[in-house]
């Protein structure tokens, strides 16, 4: 029972750090999209572009609570255990490569990457539907995707405030 909870509470760290980047990622896409035939400006087209990089930082505030879960032993031994046989913190810890310039140009795969967490989510929906799970967690897992999606709203915001401020101190000098 205790491993069983304890790779649940894995399962919604990682759902609430990445699962709601696919809606947020959509909606904007979509935006942009709507927008093409008009005069965009710089909203939506260079919003969207910012997207893999409010990921990564979403990712970076999951660095810190696997940073903080390791406090006060960061051996090597207890690293390992942590990362033992629970692949889905690894694949979590990958979207700190957004943060290398050559891979936000290709926004498809901060998608491609965050589709694994959205998934989880699904299965959980699909298991409820067929009777397996109870209620209660699937509304802890939508609990936990409203969390997500507004973590991903608030990065994003984060990311594009500081573009724009750098943007508009580069034109005043």
């Amino acid at each position: 029972m205790g491993a069983n909870l304890l790779s649940y509470v894995v399962r919604l760290e990682l759902m609430a750090f990445f699962a709601g980047y696919p809606l947020l990622y959509t909606v904007l896409h979509l935006w942009k999209g709507e927008m093409h035939g008009k005069k965009a400006g710089v909203f939506p087209g260079r919003l969207a572009d910012l997207l893999p990089y409010g990921y990564a930082l979403s990712g970076l505030l999951f660095l810190g609570l696997v940073l903080k879960n390791l406090y006060p032993d960061y051996s090597f031994h207890h690293i390992s255990l942590q990362f033992q046989a629970n692949y889905l913190r690894v694949w979590g810890l990958l979207s700190l490569l957004f943060w290398i310039p050559a891979l936000p140009s290709k926004g498809t795969f901060s998608l491609l990457h965050s589709v694994v967490f959205f998934a989880l989510l699904l299965w959980d929906i699909l298991l409820q539907i067929n009777g397996v799970l109870g209620k209660e967690l699937l509304a802890n897992d939508m609990k936990i995707y409203t969390i997500s999606l507004l973590l991903q709203v608030v990065t994003f915001l984060c990311i594009a405030l500081g573009y724009f401020l750098f943007l508009t101190f580069k034109t005043k000098r």
